[in-house]
Parts: structure tokens; sequence; C-alpha cells
């Protein structure tokens, strides 16, 4: 089969099409026909030699969300059959014209949603859920600063705090792409993407995140070490920050009198690195719980661009790029 490979690390044309022996499902597991993938900023890194894959997947293939049919199932399948179609998320080599993975590591995609948009869905809407309700325990009624809230992750998790019945505060660098933000939301057939929107830097979002709301419940971060300090500031008592990336700088102080005479919690969490067994978890509450949602229009993928499989270099130049306000997408024709 081709696949997308990386011989040495560099730029996007470090990537060329090769060929990967297709891959046998286990027992467990089901072979999938992929038809889109999603691209994350992930495959970058790892393209430059930064964020190698968990073992057992080729580090020369990057991609970690697909949409595909089955094509093939292991002896002890039950729960899914050759023709389902599905999406997901997996440890690397999505880059391919196959893959397998574990029958209930597969997400149901909803009825009417196309290939693509499919696979915009999976690591945005489960990093956000995991983040904002798993890990930051987010209630009806409670305030979520979304720092960086113009990511992928941060847009789908506008919408979960939004339809699960949450309050939002959404930050951006720029006022422009926080205005584009909210006319996305109001083009999507959302009353509102979010409650407040605040024009974010280094520093300054706290005071306005306490006058506005008596301080947020849950911050889901993006930016790291350089916002730490405010981020706690902004935190109510026995507030929770879940951080899920660090584009802005991993290493910071902290005071951690702060931390504990306030009964704050600092949680960190990847999806990449997960053992099946939490993987199999998130699966099941994406189709038990969020799948509903995308059905009735109450979420929706964040889509951007499309390119066709062999544009994959052209799509890591555009992700690079930073421009993009959606998902970018590779189609098998």
């Amino acid at each position: 089969m081709r696949a997308w490979l990386v011989e040495e690390p560099g730029k996007p044309e470090a990537m060329k099409l090769g060929e990967l022996d297709t891959p046998t499902p286990g027992p467990h597991e089901v072979l999938v026909d992929i038809r889109a993938i999603g691209i994350n900023r992930a495959d970058v890194i790892q393209r430059m030699g930064g964020y190698p894959p968990p073992k057992g997947f080729d580090p020369r293939c990057p991609g970690l969300e697909y949409a595909g049919e089955v094509a093939a199932v292991g002896e002890r399948v039950h729960t899914r059959k050759v023709g389902d179609a599905v999406m997901g998320l997996i440890g690397g080599a999505a880059y391919a014209e196959q893959l397998v993975t574990h029958e209930r590591d597969t997400l149901t995609i909803p009825q009417h949603y196309d290939w693509a948009q499919a696979a915009a869905m999976p690591e945005a809407f489960l990093t956000a859920y995991r983040a904002l309700f798993l890990e930051g325990n987010l209630a009806p009624g409670q305030w979520a600063l979304v720092r960086g809230a113009t990511s992928g992750v941060g847009q789908a998790g506008l919408q979960l705090i939004h339809a699960l019945g949450s309050r939002s505060i959404a930050t951006s660098r720029s006022q422009p792409r926080l205005d584009d933000l909210d006319k996305r939301f109001k083009a999507m057939g959302f009353d509102y993407g979010y409650d407040l929107g605040l024009l974010d830097g280094d520093a300054g979002v706290a005071e306005q995140v306490q006058d506005a709301t008596g301080g947020a419940h849950v911050i889901l971060d993006f930016v790291g070490g350089p916002v730490l300090k405010d981020n706690m500031a902004a935190l109510r008592d026995e507030g929770r920050q879940v951080q899920v990336g660090v584009i802005g700088g991993a290493k910071t102080d902290i005071n951690m009198g702060t931390l504990l005479r306030r009964r704050l919690s600092l949680i960190g969490m990847t999806m990449r690195s997960l053992p099946i067994e939490r993987k199999i978890m998130l699966a099941q509450q994406f189709n038990d719980r969020l799948l509903p949602l995308f059905e009735a229009g109450k979420l929706k993928p964040v889509l951007d661009q499309t390119f066709t499989f062999e544009q994959a270099v052209e799509a890591h130049r555009t992700m690079e790029g930073g421009e993009h306000t959606g998902k970018l997408v590779l189609v098998r024709e």
C-alpha cells in the first residue's frame, strides 16, 4: 500500500510517497481503508524529528486521525463488520491507504457526514471533551476559560461547553481572529460560540475574568509557561487548569504556596501515549455521549480546506503557514 514516509526529518519536502506492507488485523482488530486523514500539529513535529510515535507504529509514517471503511475484521471482532464507516485516533501511520486498529477504538461516523468532515472530528473533540469534562470536571453553569480558542481543539471546546450547558471565555492573541471566530460560529448556526471574548497576552486576562465571572472553574490551556501565573490568578478557589499544549514555552516558575492555599489543580494530559484501555474508554464515551450531539447539529467539525492524498506536502506547508482557522484534511479519491 502507498504511504507517506519520512526517512530523514526536515521540511515538508522530507515526506515522500513510498510503499508499506498492507497490515493484517489481529483477532480483535479491524482493517480500515482510509478515505480521509486529519492533519495535526503533531504530524508536523514528528516530520521534523521531535515527536516519535508510541512503540509498535512505523516511526517513518506520520498521522493520528483518520476516517474510512472497514475492509476486513479479525476472527473475534463482534462490534464492527465489513463496510462500516468509522473514524478515530491512532498512535501513528495514518498517512497511508490502510491501517489496523482495535474494533472498540473506532468511532461511529455521524449520519450524513462525509469522509472529510469525519476526519476533522476525532482529535479536536475527543481532546477537548476529555480535558474539560473528564479531567476538568466542568459542570453545567460553570465557567471555562479556553486560552487559545482559535485552535482546532479550542473551537471544539467552545462548542462542547455551549452544548453541555456550561459557559465559556474565549481568548485570542488577535482581535481580528477573535472576531472571525465569532462570525464562524454564527455561520455554523450557533447563537453564540462563547459568552465572553478577551484579547490575549502574556498577562492581564486574570483581572478581566475575575471581574466578569468571579473566576473560572476550569481552564483549558494551550500556551504553557508564559501564562501560568495569570491563569492561576484567573481561577476561582479549587479551580482546575488542564494543560494540553505548550506552544508558548514549557518552562516557568510556579508559586506552590498559591497552589496549596487556594487548593488549585494543575493537570497535564496527552492523547497519543494513552494505553489502549483508556483509548477504548474514550471511544465508547464519544459514541455514547457526543455522537448524538453531532447528529442533532449541536456539534459540528470545523473544516477549513481539503487536499488530495497526493498533496500531503502542500497540506503541511499550509499547516506551517498558520493562516487556516479550521481543520486541514487529506482526501483519498
